[in-house]
Parts: C-alpha cells; sequence; structure tokens
C-alpha cells in the first residue's frame, strides 16, 4: 500500500516480507524514482536487509515496531493506513469473509474494490471541479 492506502500488490502467503518487498522494489524502482521512504513493520527488521535495500533501491525503511516490553494496545505511526484500508475492503461483501475457493479470485476482488475506491475519489474531484465551473484548482 502506499501512503494513501492504495494498494500496490499483492503478494502470496508463501513468500516472506523480505521477498516481497524484494520483488516490489524490482518492479517500482524503475517506474517511481522519486520513492524515498518506506514504513514497514518489525519483520522488516535487521540491519543488513535495511542497508541492502538503502544501497539498491535508494529507499529509507523506517520499521515501526512496538516498544520493547510494551503490553496492551498503542498506536503505531502509520499502522493506521493499513488499518483504514483493511475496513475500506470490508465494505465489500465478497472481501467482507473469505467466500472465495481460489486465492486468485481472492486477488482479483482486491483490485476490483480498489479500482472502485480510486475512481470514486477521481469521480469526486471532477464533479467538485465542474460544479465550480471548471474554475479553481482541479482538486
Amino acid at each position: 500500500m502506499d501512503t494513501m492506502g492504495l494498494l500496490l500488490d499483492v503478494v502470496g502467503a508463501h513468500r516472506s516480507d523480505h521477498q516481497g518487498l524484494i520483488l516490489l522494489g524490482t518492479w517500482f524502482a524503475p517506474l517511481w524514482q522519486c520513492l524515498q521512504v518506506i514504513w514497514t513493520d518489525s519483520t522488516f527488521g535487521g540491519k543488513d536487509f535495511i542497508f541492502w535495500v538503502e544501497h539498491t533501491f535508494g529507499w529509507t525503511l523506517n520499521v515501526v515496531s512496538k516498544k520493547q516490553g510494551q503490553k496492551g494496545f498503542e498506536v503505531l505511526p502509520r499502522r493506521w493506513v493499513v488499518e483504514r484500508t483493511f475496513a475500506w475492503f470490508g465494505r465489500y461483501r465478497r472481501l467482507s469473509k473469505d467466500y472465495e475457493y481460489l486465492p486468485t479470485t481472492s486477488e482479483t476482488m482486491l483490485y476490483v474494490a480498489m479500482v472502485h475506491l480510486m475512481l470514486q475519489r477521481l469521480c469526486l474531484k471532477l464533479f467538485k471541479h465542474f460544479l465550480r465551473g471548471g474554475k479553481g484548482k482541479k482538486n
């Protein structure tokens, strides 16, 4: 997911998080050279991996993890973006529970839901722009 909670890719559970980030970097690094910082959870810890990502892709990994010895709930930085996106997916009937037989169908439904969310945002911005008579900023 990006910082706005928009889905970039779905990676199978048979891959580790490290493998997923390497795959994502291989695909997106040439396209998005403006990408600088990636927020990750504690599974991406490890100084060697962080060093490798910084030197291979030029990205800074900010690892967000619980404080040592923490008990109970505590809000973690940027984690809310992921949770909000999961809540958006829960509004779609076919994503609210695991109805699908094939994992590829579930993945496709995630993409369909994300396209719908993106189109809603885009259409809302365009609608507001036209309400103003096409004047002013387009956002």
